[in-house]
């Protein structure tokens, strides 16, 4: 017997009347507020679709209709991959200047040193393809696609340290608890993909050596949006899923009735309470059982030919590699996918700092550009946007030790390098100028959000009408404040 069924027997008399009224009360009002959400919530989908979109949505034409999010996390050195500073050697070693930091914020760990002596790349930049857009010696397989990519030097950021950053560009707000990038484009447009979900997520291993920051799911959970447009982070270790097969001794089609059985059972339930979270567990057994088949299909490169693995490098076949993660990114967009994000750790480099670019640019570059190339090969990257960038940059200044080839570099929200390429963007662009430290915006500032703004447009989105009620506020992506698409990068 429950407690609860205990409860009640042991009631008197009394008791009984004294609550009835509240209780059939609380009922009926219950059973008016099931059948309200009834009617407005869709019903579960059918043989058609698993993730349709929005009613009205794309709100235009799209140019895009995928997305792969590159994130290195950490901070990724815009000094000493994409802002070149051919100035910069005049002052090595020399203090920074205070009319160039004027009195700004920096961290604790920089704070107490006694000096802060300018560090100047001893990487060597060239200019590249027809744009002539100037690349470090770090990134030479990058360097060869920059016509294809929109290069953005003045991204700026409200957070200056790793978590807040973090959760500030892949959710639009330094605050836990909102929906990533992922979610809001899966709730909004959905997926073409029956088989896999709309939005998926790879950690891939990096070489450096260096220690990381720790990764929350909150990069990629849905926030205030129902569950199920969390992304799905696929394991580099054992199977991708857990549970991905069937115990022994149960078959596919025992699960497949097993399923039927427990949907029906569902059903019932949300027929009764009208509960929108019913239906979302529905659809992810549904998806479950799916991807049973999908992702060991999606995990076997043994058809992809030999030129193809050796555009992605020697690492491709090693599970977990940023090499495996972009190839497999490229074949979840084939299938359908709104979203792939891959997140990239061990940029945070304080102090040796040249070292540990040094490898994980080895990590990232040709997988990067080769996902560019083969996307482009297959007519893909004219539907898939690709984005690359970090949650802040670095400072000019050392952190630590300075010598001509050693140095570190703190946290730095004033200004940074991201890129995008593919779907609506208008290669070999370069937007916005800092100032001949690396340290400030002097031309065409660009917020996160502006950023955000602007991949939501490149997916048919306008991000001011991309709304969703929670704790009294409509809700965006792009917050509260105003913010812009950045139309110079559209094509």
């Amino acid at each position: 017997m429950t407690p609860l069924h205990q409860h009640l027997l042991n009631q008197t008399r009394r008791q009984f009347f004294g609550s009835s009224g509240l209780r059939l009360g609380g009922a009926a009002l219950a059973l008016l507020a099931g059948r309200r959400a009834a009617a407005e919530t869709p019903k579960p989908p059918g043989p058609g679709r698993l993730h349709p979109p929005l009613a009205g949505f794309p709100h235009f034409a799209p140019k895009a209709k995928a997305v792969i999010y590159l994130h290195m996390n950490g901070g990724p050195s815009q000094i000493d991959t994409f802002d070149h500073k051919p100035k910069l050697p005049e002052f090595f070693d020399k203090d920074l200047p205070d009319s160039v930091r004027m009195g700004q914020r920096i961290t604790t760990m920089t704070s107490g040193q006694s000096r802060l002596p300018v560090a100047p790349s001893m990487f060597k930049f060239a200019q590249h393809g027809k744009c002539g857009m100037w690349v470090s010696e770090l990134l030479p397989h990058t360097a060869k696609c920059v016509d294809d990519i929109a290069l953005v030097r003045s991204v700026h950021t409200n957070a200056i340290n790793h978590d807040p950053a973090c959760t500030f560009v892949m959710t639009g707000s330094e605050v836990p608890g909102k929906p990533s990038i992922g979610s809001w484009l899966s709730y909004g447009l959905g997926s073409e993909s029956n088989d896999l979900p709309a939005f998926v997520v790879f950690t891939p291993f990096w070489s450096s050596g260096a220690a990381a920051q720790a990764l929350f799911s909150r990069m990629w959970a849905s926030g205030f949006l129902p569950g199920k447009y969390s992304g799905v982070a696929l394991r580099s270790v054992g199977d991708p899923v857990l549970y991905v097969q069937n115990p022994a001794g149960v078959s596919g089609a025992s699960r497949r009735a097993m399923l039927d059985t427990l949907g029906a059972l569902n059903q019932r339930t949300f027929d009764k309470y009208g509960d929108p979270e019913t239906l979302t567990r529905i659809a992810q057994y549904e998806m479950a059982f799916r991807m049973q088949t999908s992702v060991p299909d999606l995990t076997d490169l043994s058809k992809e030919t030999k030129d193809t693995l050796d555009l992605y490098g020697p690492e491709v076949k090693k599970p977990g590699s940023f090499a495996a993660s972009a190839l497999l990114a490229r074949r979840l967009v084939e299938r359908g996918v709104r979203v792939v994000q891959i997140l990239h750790r061990g940029w945070d480099q304080h102090g040796n700092l040249p070292n540990e670019i040094r490898s994980q640019c080895r990590d990232t570059d040709q997988p990067t550009a080769a996902l560019l190339t083969d996307l482009k090969r297959r007519g893909l990257l004219e539907s898939t946007l690709v984005v690359w960038g970090g949650e802040f940059g670095r400072t000019v200044y050392s952190q630590g030790t300075l010598t001509k080839t050693t140095y570190g570099r703190d946290h730095h929200p004033r200004n940074f390098c991201m890129w995008l390429a593919g779907g609506g963007i208008k290669g070999g662009t370069v937007y916005g100028e800092t100032d001949d430290f690396s340290y400030n915006v002097a031309d065409n500032p660009a917020h996160v959000n502006d950023l955000n703004a602007t991949v939501l447009h490149c997916l048919g989105i306008d991000h001011a009408k991309f709304t969703f009620k929670f704790q009294g506020l409509d809700q965006r992506l792009t917050g509260v404040e105003e913010q812009h698409v950045i139309r110079d990068l559209l094509a």
